[in-house]
């Protein structure tokens, strides 16, 4: 659901990056207060995950399409809402400055897009309700809070898209045309990315259940591991994903690359039909942009510059995972973050 800056006039660009960067001072704030020393590992190699996660694209059967780990609703389920929105801010600011992944001028867009819902509104209103049911068998409100969480969100998330392109004045994206392939194959995405994030949110119960937010203190039991051990499953997990898995990504288009060109080529519709060398808006914020992603990105598209070979997916796989890991770390230490406060 990464946007391209030709989805978006730099108006409604500028607006959703204000956006976004309200709900993260919110965060910000928040998280001064906090003093779990245990997040700041969790947080590192949870928002590696994420990043590996989102390169392995999953096909949806019968559409021609594919779609991919979003992570909102896993990062605020393990570190809270605020901590898991800072995380993925991490992620796709990486994700688009060195990858070429989803446009610099629609940074904000996808921040609000993928990680707002994901994790404050899918925090919020779904994980913790749901966890506060006492009467259902916990592992079963973990499945069902990761299931409804991520569907929701994701059709939030696209909606949205929806509703920006809108306000953009892209003449060829009729409102009604495009929520009408964009809600039901992220629906689809959703039901996916449900199970995922809660294979995951379950092994980690399992492991060391208090590192699970919005859980009720007494129904937390002792672990089987410790946090280190948890850390270090994730840790390996990421690289098996981010520089394994990620080979065997779908080549379908994601739901949103689906939506507008549809897949054709392989027998399935056109959808809206546009042209992918030439859509959308284009503009000196734009063009502006574009030249400072050009700059910045040693490994766009996740491969070497003009290769096609395997190995430039997982050297960006590891050191795209990498980054995040230490742009995390950075993060919690630049503000103090789940660091022990001092008595006087």
């Amino acid at each position: 659901m990464h946007m391209a800056d030709a989805l978006l006039s730099p108006g409604v660009a500028a607006g959703m990056y204000a956006a976004s960067a309200v709900a993260a001072g919110h965060s910000i704030r928040v998280l001064k207060n906090k003093d779990d020393e245990n997040k700041l590992p969790v947080m590192a190699v949870s928002a590696a995950l994420v990043f590996a996660g989102q390169m392995i694209n999953y096909t949806i059967p019968g559409t021609g399409s594919s779609g991919h780990l979003c992570g909102g609703m896993m990062l605020s389920a393990l570190l809270g809402p605020e901590a898991g929105f800072l995380s993925m801010i991490a992620v796709l600011t990486i994700q688009c400055l060195f990858f070429a992944d989803g446009g610099l001028m629609a940074l904000g867009a996808n921040i609000w897009n993928m990680a707002f819902y994901g994790c404050f509104v899918g925090y919020y209103l779904i994980w913790r309700p749901i966890m506060r049911q006492e009467k259902l068998d916990l592992r079963l409100r973990i499945v069902l809070a990761s299931i409804l969480g991520c569907v929701i969100t994701l059709q939030l998330g696209a909606l949205s898209v929806c509703i920006e392109t809108t306000l953009s004045g892209i003449t060829e994206l009729p409102f009604g045309t495009f929520a009408g392939l964009m809600l039901p194959i992220h629906l689809a995405i959703g039901l996916v990315e449900g199970l995922i994030t809660s294979a995951v949110l379950l092994f980690v119960y399992s492991a060391r259940p208090e590192l699970l937010s919005g859980i009720n203190e007494e129904e937390k039991k002792e672990g089987r591991m410790s946090v280190k051990g948890v850390v270090a499953v994730l840790a390996v997990l990421t690289v098996l994903v981010g520089g394994g898995l990620s080979l065997k990504a779908s080549a379908n288009p994601d739901g949103l690359e689906w939506a507008l060109f549809g897949n054709a080529e392989e027998g399935y519709a056109e959808n809206m039909g546009l042209d992918e060398e030439n859509f959308g808006n284009s503009s000196s914020v734009s063009d502006a942009a574009q030249a400072v992603q050009d700059t910045t990105s040693f490994l766009p598209d996740y491969s070497f510059a003009g290769s096609d070979s395997e190995l430039g997916t997982t050297v960006s796989g590891i050191v795209g995972s990498g980054i995040v890991a230490l742009a995390a770390v950075g993060i919690c230490l630049a503000g103090g973050f789940f660091r022990k406060k001092k008595t006087v």
